[in-house]
């Protein structure tokens, strides 16, 4: 499959945030009012999507705006504390090298993004369109695919959640789930993405730059 252009998610896709998460989440719900988890149902909610997510927590569409600020906070100031996946600096610099151009689309902000993944990995990225709204993935896709000059068909999404799948499929890019992230691979590949990934050297295998790039 050829592509010239490969679309990060990035927590749960390149940055290893779950255990971070599972660390902040019930202070994050106190302070916000929304419902408190133990481990095991956080690991079950993993199964959903980030509607029934949502809906579980019980969490009000106007609070998400000021959750998400509070969040992206805490990861600047925790930056330190989360690591990438093994392997996502030589995957990037692999994908680089064939010519193949990098993108990252998050909910995080630009600038904690560049913290976690260090200025070698993070100056490998050429597009970065951050602090999408947790459904707002789909305008940010469309602003990478101008920005990149490439077609939908020429661009490959990889990430670890249904939302990732939908907004970019909604957009005609061809989508990769990975089973390393927040989300069960029973619950990826119940929305047909294009490849399930276990392991980023099964990335690596499958993209092949765009024949002309």
């Amino acid at each position: 499959m050829g592509y010239r252009l490969v679309i990060f998610d990035f927590d749960g896709t390149l940055a290893d945030s779950a255990d971070w998460m599972r660390g902040i989440f019930n202070d994050v719900a106190r302070r916000y009012g929304f419902r408190s988890v133990s481990a095991e149902e956080l690991e079950a909610l993993r199964g959903q999507d980030t509607r029934a997510i949502v809906a579980h927590l019980g969490v009000p569409a106007w609070k998400m705006p000021f959750i998400a600020a509070h969040m992206r906070k805490l990861v600047t100031r925790d930056a330190h504390r989360i690591p990438l996946f093994p392997g996502v600096e030589a995957l990037l610099e692999q994908l680089q090298a064939r010519g193949i151009a990098l993108a990252v689309v998050s909910s995080n902000s630009e600038q904690n993004v560049r913290l976690v993944l260090g200025p070698v990995a993070s100056a490998r990225i050429r597009h970065y369109a951050c602090g999408a709204g947790i459904f707002g993935k789909r305008v940010k896709f469309r602003k990478v695919l101008k920005a990149a000059g490439v077609r939908p068909s020429e661009a490959l999404s990889v990430g670890d959640e249904v939302r990732d799948i939908e907004a970019a499929a909604a957009e005609g890019i061809a989508t990769a789930a990975v089973t390393w992230g927040y989300a069960t691979e029973a619950l990826l590949r119940s929305r047909a993405p294009t490849l399930v990934l276990t392991h980023f050297d099964e990335l690596s295998q499958a993209v092949a730059p765009f024949p002309g790039a």
